[in-house]
């Protein structure tokens, strides 16, 4: 297998990470302000992806594959709202632990990482290109 399939398939399994990445990032912040539904039921919980590295043995590149996704055992917020069908008997509101901010900063990382594969992914075609031409010649 030459170098740039090498490089075309680690920038892939990079693009395939990055994508699940933001769809995690997307549930998050979709979820921010979901509120359990009765008083001490617990709201939703921020999901973290987790990643890791596999062995291609057709390549023998390692290639970054998301392994799973865990739950941040981060504290729940609380919201003062006495009138809130979930609220306890002090009159407070779980919320999710989700920062929207965070959130945003994560997706803006997992654009960048997303959009540096796919400069490598465009860089090894233009290489494979110009190789050809030049047989060509």
């Amino acid at each position: 297998m030459s170098d740039i399939n090498m490089a075309l398939g680690v920038a892939a399994s990079g693009l395939r990470a990055q994508t699940a990445r933001m769809k995690v990032i997307a549930e998050n912040i979709a979820n921010a302000n979901s509120t359990g539904v009765t008083p001490g039921e617990a709201p939703y919980r921020r999901q973290v992806p987790t990643f890791g590295e596999v062995m291609d043995r057709e390549t023998g590149a390692n290639l970054v594959r998301m392994t799973g996704i865990q739950q941040d055992q981060g504290a729940f917020r609380l919201r003062y709202d006495p009138t809130h069908p979930a609220a306890n008997g002090e009159g407070y509101v779980q919320l999710p632990n989700v920062n929207t901010l965070i959130e945003s900063m994560d997706m803006r990382e997992a654009q960048r990482a997303y959009e540096a594969n796919l400069n490598v992914v465009e860089t090894a075609r233009s290489m494979l290109t110009r190789t050809l031409e030049l047989l060509r010649r």
